[in-house]
């Protein structure tokens, strides 16, 4: 075989571009920061985040992950509109994130570095992340409710004769009034945009049976655990958690409320290609069942489910998708000041 013997020139030549394209390549990523600040809820979900997103992005990149907490969207628009960004990635609310993209607070994702090829159409916002999903649906005690026989519907729920028992909803419009047109007939796909008398028309027919109005996450897997109800409302990793502790209670996914946690980089957020960077490594389907299995609120990736355990794969909303029905953020943006002062309003009439 004959070998090819390069000249002087052209060695140097060769040099010269491969030089020119390690150049290039470096220019398109900038320098790594010593660290990159993510703003998110805290509590389980921090710790959660920590476990399956940043020790592997801090790993990969040698760029520590810096936490604060809690979402806060009065914040992040106080910081783009006065350019001192303290945050390159921020939790927020859905409503929030469609308020903050029409106000052109946040970064546009990079689809060059972030993949969403296997999420669903829905959960491809060019401004916001969808970082997971959760669902409020029904919990109930296995101990009253034997063999299958608690409320499968909304229509159930609302039957207390017979489905008997203290019951748990939560205080806020968002959930109840859409429950309420359920029980009524109203079928997923007609809720909006939402017929408020018709919905607190319902809503006074369950009123004197609800013992509690929760405002926390917590709280109606606590009262569920203490038998103070029988029957709550709730977030399902809530359920979940009490449930991979042994507790008592198993959940009804039928006509649950789905919704999508987001994230967002806000617009001259400092190192906004690692914000970038660390949405890529949240995308990843082995890290949201990392995730998933800690909070049981997987991922939108959809190939996720392939990386979680059987037993944790019940517990998971993205398993009965079609069993439920999505919050619409796009009403709430634009209704949401006037369902909270009707819901507060009716709080204070007697049942």
């Amino acid at each position: 075989m004959t070998r090819k013997i390069v000249g002087r020139r052209e060695a140097m030549m060769i040099g010269s571009a491969a030089a020119l394209a390690s150049r290039g390549a470096l220019a398109q990523e900038p320098p790594k920061p010593a660290s990159i600040v993510v703003n998110h809820s805290g509590g389980a979900m921090g710790s959660a985040m920590r476990k399956a997103f940043f020790n592997g992005f801090e790993k990969k990149y040698g760029i520590r992950v810096v936490e604060t907490s809690p979402a806060d969207f009065g914040k992040l628009r106080a910081m783009v509109e006065s350019g001192n960004v303290e945050w390159d990635v921020t939790e927020i609310g859905g409503q929030d994130a469609i308020r903050a993209t029409e106000m052109k607070l946040v970064e546009k994702i990079d689809d060059k570095i972030v993949d969403r090829s296997k999420y669903p159409e829905k959960a491809r916002s060019p401004y916001v992340f969808a970082s997971s999903v959760y669902t409020t649906i029904i919990g109930y005690r296995t101990d009253v409710f034997k063999g299958g026989t608690h409320p499968k519907s909304w229509a159930d729920w609302w039957d207390v004769k017979k489905f008997p028992g203290a019951r748990s909803m939560r205080d806020h419009p968002t959930d109840n009034l859409e429950f309420a047109l359920l029980a009524d007939g109203v079928t997923p796909d007609k809720i909006y945009p939402i017929d408020f008398d018709r919905a607190f028309k319902k809503l006074d027919q369950i009123k004197p049976h609800v013992n509690v109005w929760w405002a926390t996450g917590q709280q109606p897997a606590q009262l569920l655990l203490d038998k103070e109800v029988v029957l709550a409302t709730g977030w399902n990793g809530r359920f979940y958690d009490l449930i991979k502790k042994g507790g008592p209670v198993e959940i009804e996914w039928n006509q649950g409320a789905l919704k999508q946690g987001s994230f967002v980089i806000p617009r001259g957020a400092k190192n906004a290609y690692w914000g970038q960077k660390m949405l890529a490594e949240m995308s990843v389907p082995q890290q949201q069942a990392i995730y998933a299995t800690e909070l049981g609120y997987p991922g939108l990736n959809l190939e996720a489910l392939n990386y979680v355990d059987a037993k944790v794969k019940p517990y998971l909303p993205t398993q009965y998708i079609d069993k439920q029905f999505w919050i619409d953020d796009s009403w709430y943006a634009a209704n949401g000041t006037k369902a909270l002062e009707l819901w507060n309003a009716w709080k204070l009439k007697k049942a």
